[in-house]
């Protein structure tokens, strides 16, 4: 019998997160692990209590803006934004922590995963910004691509 490694099991816990995403463009799903045990999840999509993307359409699919860009024109906020949040309602600190992502963060959540204090950031899919992976790199998060069983 194989059982997965930390990183395989928390990365499927991290996909399987990706599916309640209301975002139309892209199902993102991200979950920060400390000590091996999961602190907070998050996946894409509307703030709560708001209609989601899926009832009311794509602001930026209407307007032809691509990914990557104009990001605040966007109704919903990203899986690892979520994860952060979830974890400032509840009194958790991520400090030290992982987080694990179906993709590569954004500047934005790259600067909050900074400030948050995760030191290790696991992201299966790649992302359009080069900013965000300089600086994770420069705040010394340590930045693994996985892929399927080979993280």
């Amino acid at each position: 019998m194989s059982r997965p490694t930390w990183d395989d099991y928390f990365m499927e816990v991290t996909r399987v997160v990706a599916k309640r995403s209301t975002c139309l463009r892209r199902q993102v799903g991200a979950i920060v692990v400390k000590d091996k045990r999961i602190l907070t999840t998050g996946y894409n999509g509307a703030p709560s209590g708001l209609a989601h993307c899926f009832d009311v359409g794509c602001l930026r699919d209407r307007l032809g803006i691509p990914s990557g860009e104009r990001q605040e024109l966007c109704r919903g906020l990203h899986a690892e934004q979520n994860a952060i949040i979830q974890a400032s309602l509840y009194g958790v600190s991520l400090a030290g922590g992982t987080l694990y992502s179906t993709l590569a963060p954004c500047v934005t959540c790259a600067k909050m995963i900074i400030n948050a204090g995760i030191r290790r950031v696991v992201y299966q899919d790649s992302y359009c910004d080069e900013m965000a992976l300089e600086m994770l790199g420069e705040a010394g998060v340590e930045l693994v691509r996985w892929k399927d069983g080979a993280a």
